[in-house]
């Protein structure tokens, strides 16, 4: 059997039962050793559709949609406050921060002080809804076509005002993550966005649910090792633990 029909094999055998693949168990059926299988793992982990793990690997989700912000925001909650709060930690008190759109930043923005004297710059509305009555922040709203499912501004308007702007620090969402993949989102117009967040900022902060790792979406926003610090919480399995602490950027796991 050719390399290209094992991979064939692999992922046909994993959408037909519940996504799980076993080293020992592909070795057995496809008649070659568990090296070989390894090998082929490595090879459709890299192309993304499969997450390694140890003694085997699952299928990579790929979002073919958006769901809301309302949906997003609905579901894990223990996990997503978990990991904004180590965000908010690692902020400095003064300065201007970059807070990208979606249900983590935006739970970000909800968990900063009242006392913070920061200068926040968001392209999202619910963030600027949220902080814009608090006396002590500075907030700007970036300019831009608006996105209904996200609430977020973006487009040629957006990344030209990001263009003269410097920040202290970036908090980027991703609607999935991988380590051939890196950050990826749903529309181009997005990942222009994140895109110019991360060349005006001096530190730049990819935070992210565990869950976001056995994702891939449409379109890719940048690779790991553009960001200083990914925040993401303790369901994170080793083996991408392992592999992420080799990546480059400092990888700090939120307590659930």
């Amino acid at each position: 059997m050719y390399p290209a029909e094992r991979h064939a094999a692999i992922l046909a055998g994993a959408r037909d039962g519940d996504g799980a693949l076993s080293v020992a168990e592909l070795s057995s059926r496809l008649g070659v050793t568990p090296e070989t299988i390894r090998r082929d793992l490595a090879v459709l982990e890299r192309q993304g559709l499969i997450r390694r793990h140890h003694g085997g690997a699952v299928l990579a989700r790929r979002s073919a949609f958006e769901p809301s912000l309302q949906r997003r925001r609905e579901g894990e909650r223990i996990e997503r406050a978990a990991v904004a709060r180590l965000v908010v930690e690692q902020l400095p008190e003064e300065g201007v921060v970059l807070l990208d759109s979606g249900a983590m930043t935006l739970e970000v923005a909800a968990l900063l002080p009242h006392a913070s004297r920061l200068l926040v710059v968001t392209n999202s509305l619910p963030i600027v809804a949220l902080l814009g009555g608090r006396p002590r922040l500075t907030v700007l709203a970036l300019p831009g076509r608006v996105r209904a499912v996200t609430q977020a501004t973006l487009g040629a308007w957006t990344v030209e005002r990001l263009s003269g702007l410097h920040a202290d620090v970036a908090v980027l969402g991703a609607n999935g993550v991988g380590l051939a993949s890196g950050a990826t989102t749903t529309l181009p117009e997005e990942a222009e966005v994140k895109r110019a967040m991360l060349g005006i900022s001096r530190r730049r902060i990819l935070a992210v649910t565990a869950t976001k790792f056995a994702t891939t979406s449409f379109h890719r926003a940048a690779g790991l090792d553009e960001f200083d610090q990914i925040v993401t919480d303790d369901g994170l399995d080793p083996d991408t633990v392992d592999a992420l602490a080799e990546s480059g950027p400092e990888l700090l796991l939120a307590t659930t």
